[in-house]
């Protein structure tokens, strides 16, 4: 079986005739190419605010911290005055409760020990 292929023929374009160069004109314009695009600006302007936002936000929370930290300074200095305080008031409780010094006090109040006033409660 044999093909038969067809082929076209050879159309040959009509020649132009040749003109002469044309100079090219004074004014070449450049075409400027963009950095960004209007898209690519608004981007770095959010990705921008995002960051500030953030430093912001985190400036402001280590503002916070610094501020209870010294808040929790003032409050333990208070404590530990405190416990001061209550630890002087016991050792002043226990000089001023001595036997000698309470029996000192009776005496110039003019008190006497009278063994016949004296009522012993039984234990429970």
């Amino acid at each position: 079986m044999a093909v038969r292929v067809r082929q076209q023929p050879y159309i040959q374009q009509p020649s132009m005739p040749e003109q002469p160069q044309q100079q090219p004109s004074k004014k070449v314009y450049k075409k400027k190419h963009k950095l960004l695009s209007t898209r690519e600006k608004f981007l770095y302007v959010v990705f921008i605010g995002i960051v500030a936002l953030f430093a912001v936000s985190i400036l402001h929370t280590q503002g916070e911290i610094q501020t209870a930290s010294m808040e929790i300074q003032k409050i333990e200095a208070e404590v530990q005055e405190v416990t001061k305080q209550n630890v002087d008031l016991k050792v002043s409780v226990s000089e001023l409760s001595t036997y000698e010094r309470i029996w000192v006090k009776a005496k110039e109040l003019g008190l006497t020990l009278n063994e016949k006033n004296v009522k012993v409660v039984p234990g429970e």
